[in-house]
């Protein structure tokens, strides 16, 4: 189900993704939206981190930080976020540029959208090797066809194609071909297989499965299809209202979770320890007027008084496996399924 986790002779090596107190607002004439707030996080090579929780949460925010595709009204601000050592902060367009497709690359919720509707997915592909390979127009078609084929059976029909005469999954694999096309070290995964049929969707997995454990790459994968979830990751950092709320290795979450919000997505879902779904009621909180308590607070069945008068509380370590903790003044106590 999952990856090593990079380490070699006993010793892991450096992440390639270190977040730490990364924060993102974006403003507007009438209010400012407090996106994501003090988030930190590691992504290693050879494993998935998967940020999960309700659309909203600020999962694609942060992937979008990374490689500094915010709009313009988006204020960005972090103690630090490297890349291989090396800080992404502050860099020019032509710098991050160089990074985007090469080292970093990402494929982004729906690639119909995402590609560009006036250009053929040729003059798509040829243009990444273009712009990152001293190639000439030729071999760069030759090597973007190549790269095509390795994803798509039908690649020779789609290469000529505009976005709109592809299927959903034709487009998806496109999309992968453009994030895999140049070997990065990481790719960031917003929602893959979102609106792909049961087929599409497998295939889409298996890609990225070998990626990471063949080629080593490291990824972060955004959803909130905990199937997906549980195939893939490594280690979960469950987000709410712009804050991750816990973190544990993929079978600690689906075990133990601490966090009321954790627990009641897990609830909600089909399992063979549940007899019935219990569905998750209310709605996250207003981002651009957060009052000075737990966010959870009014959809929370675990409140006590300390939630309703303290500022929300910071992750502690919950549990008894290393590296679980959870941001709750009243953690949850009894496994959620049998183990």
């Amino acid at each position: 189900m999952t990856s090593t986790n990079g380490a070699s002779g006993g010793q892991a090596e450096p992440p390639l993704i270190a977040v730490d107190g990364l924060s993102v607002s974006y403003r507007s004439e009438d209010a400012t939206v407090a996106a994501v707030r003090d988030v930190s996080f590691e992504v290693r090579a050879g494993e998935t981190l998967a940020l999960v929780g309700e659309s909203a949460a600020g999962k694609s925010t942060i992937g979008h930080a990374l490689l500094g595709l915010l709009p313009g009204n988006a204020d960005v601000q972090a103690r630090s976020m490297r890349y291989a050592g090396r800080s992404l902060l502050g860099l020019d367009t032509e710098e991050l540029r160089r990074i985007r497709g090469e080292q970093i690359s990402m494929i982004f919720q729906d690639a119909l959208s995402a590609l560009t509707p006036t250009l053929r997915v040729r003059e798509q592909l040829v243009e990444l090797y273009q712009a990152h390979r001293d190639l000439s127009r030729e071999e760069a078609e030759a090597e973007a066809l190549a790269a095509l084929q390795r994803i798509l059976p039908d690649a020779e029909r789609a290469f000529d194609a505009y976005p709109f005469q592809l299927s959903g999954g034709m487009a998806q694999r496109v999309m992968i071909t453009l994030a895999v096309a140049l070997q990065p070290r990481v790719i960031i995964a917003d929602e893959p297989t979102a609106s792909l049929d049961p087929g599409v969707r497998m295939e889409t997995l298996q890609i990225l499965e070998e990626l990471r454990d063949q080629a080593g790459v490291g990824l972060l994968l955004i959803t909130h299809d905990f199937g997906v979830v549980a195939r893939m990751a490594d280690r979960v950092h469950v987000m709410y209202a712009g804050e991750i709320v816990e973190r544990a290795d993929v079978k600690t979450v689906f075990r133990a979770p601490r966090h009321p919000y954790s627990h009641g997505l897990l609830q909600s879902l089909p399992g063979p320890h549940q007899s019935r779904l219990q569905p998750l009621r209310g709605q996250p909180p207003d981002l651009s007027d957060l009052a000075p308590q737990c966010p959870f607070l009014p959809r929370c069945p675990k409140a006590v008084s300390q939630c309703r008068i303290e500022d929300a509380p910071a992750l502690e370590p919950a549990g008894d496996e290393p590296g679980h903790f959870a941001a709750c003044y009243n953690p949850i106590a009894i496994p959620l399924r049998g183990s």
